[in-house]
């Protein structure tokens, strides 16, 4: 039996990456690394053709533990390797840290390479507690404290995913700016991710840069930055999961429809031309590995067809010209890869030294989470509580929700059976009477800070109350105090409920929840 074991090059790179940032010795990590794998077995792949890494001491890997990590591969796969040949044997182990080091660089990542996020991370991820094997998991249950009870001084607490209680998550938080309303988001994402173990995510557009720039809550989050325009995003929205013509034809109309929704002059010339546009883009690739454009790539065949027609620059070639310049998404030749499921990340992106193409940016990349939805199973459902994959956050609401946009009224209105929530903070209830579609109606949760100009009509519509108690809520709701919040009725017997909030800052300091 071989002394030694050899990993991948790209092991080898994480390791010392590892051993360089925890002080850990490279057997501990591979250990640590064989046990993160064995946890994830459902969910990795294995076989590692590549042993061109770093070279690993058989007996300090085992140390005294051989028969006890054996038995671990025996319970999980339900097959004895030691009646495999010994090479075949030493090949499982070492494709389990190979992958189990890919999932630790990962969480090294995700955790903004700090060292104690990365460990406190890993607690959670290997932790278990036996007593609670049966009953159901944190990442079943999302229960978030919003804050005291102005009734009774009880806490208020709400089962955000259980489905016996309530048809959606989908939520909305409105109020003037400095009511508290970011601070009360920030409180029930940060909970979200810390009691689902980092399983649930979001995505989130910061129109403002508060969010992107409190370090306490995106170490807290283990959130991704994408600071535009310094930063592009690492996604390609031409990415697809075939290139037949109809799905290219499908592509093509969909960027079309992105366009339309944030510029109401984008007519249908612009969107034949565009489309014919986007289709010679893909045809361009057809022959070639990598089978998308960017919209580099797609600017330069425009700017030829123009020439060629001798078309004055327009309202679409000015868009092009800017995502291009701008580099806002991925392109060929960048350094890092770009993200293959952005529902499975948990991202921030700032907006708000962007200054043009805002709204269509969020678009693209809600667009591209509606067609990974689209084609996902339905998530499971233990003991009455949907698991949510991931939290679509819209702040600023008011630029989105007259803006006709199919993409985000399909994830509000299927997003429920696929694990995808979205969360709304905007200034005005008014914000959400829309003729084209109703938000309001689908909005299981909704919490009003202090705000100025409400219909009573608003009001009653988010608070699903009488039109009597709607018409006396218009004044109070003007002069509502800092942190405190009137929303639908969240404890039986009242039709509606007051409560003050717990701030995220409160409630998360250092890093710790004191809740």
């Amino acid at each position: 039996m071989a002394d030694r074991m050899y990993t991948s090059k790209k092991t080898e790179e994480i390791l010392d990456k590892l051993n360089f940032s925890t002080k850990l010795d490279f057997s501990t990590i591979s250990r640590i690394a064989f046990c993160l794998a064995l946890k994830n077995a459902d969910k990795i792949t294995l076989k590692s053709e590549d042993s061109a890494g770093k070279n690993l001491n058989r007996s300090s890997f085992f140390n005294d533990d051989e028969l006890v990590m054996k038995t671990l591969l025996y319970s999980t796969y339900e097959k004895r390797f030691d009646d495999e040949d010994s090479t075949i044997r030493e090949s499982v182990i070492k494709d389990h840290i190979d992958q189990g080091c890919l999932l630790l660089d990962q969480m090294f990542q995700e955790s903004n390479q700090d060292t104690l996020s990365f460990f406190e991370r890993l607690y959670s991820e290997l932790s278990f507690d036996a007593k609670q094997k049966n009953k159901t998991s944190a990442n079943d249950l999302l229960r978030i404290q919003l804050g005291i009870n102005d009734t009774n001084g009880t806490n208020l607490i709400i089962d955000l995913n259980n489905t016996q209680k309530h048809v959606n998550s989908h939520l909305a938080i409105v109020g003037k700016p400095g009511g508290g309303k970011t601070q009360f988001l920030l409180k029930i994402l940060s909970d979200i991710r810390k009691q689902s173990k980092f399983k649930t995510n979001f995505i989130i557009f910061d129109y403002k840069g508060d969010v992107s720039q409190n370090k306490e809550f995106i170490s807290v989050a283990n959130a991704d930055v994408y600071r535009l325009p310094h930063q592009h995003i690492p996604v390609n929205p031409f990415v697809m999961s075939d290139y037949s013509e109809n799905s290219i034809l499908l592509s093509a109309r969909e960027k079309t429809e992105s366009f339309a929704s944030i510029d109401k002059h984008f007519g249908p010339v612009q969107k034949g031309h565009l489309t014919e546009i986007i289709k010679k883009g893909y045809k361009a690739r057809s022959q070639l590995n990598v089978k998308y454009p960017d919209f580099k790539e797609i600017c330069y065949i425009a700017e030829d067809d123009y020439a060629e027609e001798d078309k004055k620059r327009d309202t679409l070639m000015e868009i092009l010209k800017d995502l291009a310049q701008f580099h806002l998404f991925w392109q060929h030749g960048d350094l890092d890869d770009p993200i293959k499921s952005i529902a499975a990340k948990t991202i921030v992106i700032d907006l708000h030294e962007l200054p043009v193409l805002k709204q269509l940016v969020a678009y693209l990349v809600i667009e591209r989470l509606y067609k990974e939805m689209a084609v996902l199973p339905d998530s499971k459902t233990k003991d009455g509580y949907r698991e949510i994959r991931t939290i679509l956050v819209i702040d600023e609401a008011h630029n989105y929700l007259s803006q006709k946009n199919p993409f985000l009224e399909k994830i509000v209105r299927e997003g429920r059976s696929k694990g995808i929530a979205v969360f709304f903070a905007s200034q005005s209830l008014n914000d959400y009477d829309q003729p084209s579609f109703d938000f309001k109606e689908l909005l299981e949760f909704t919490f009003i800070f202090q705000c100025e100009g409400v219909s009573s009509k608003s009001v009653q519509d988010l608070l699903a109350c009488s039109p009597k108690l709607a018409k006396e809520l218009q004044t109070e709701i003007a002069k509502i105090k800092k942190f405190h919040v009137i929303s639908k009725s969240l404890v039986d017997g009242e039709e509606i409920t007051k409560f003050e909030i717990i701030p995220f800052y409160q409630a998360y300091q250092n890093g710790d929840y004191l809740q």
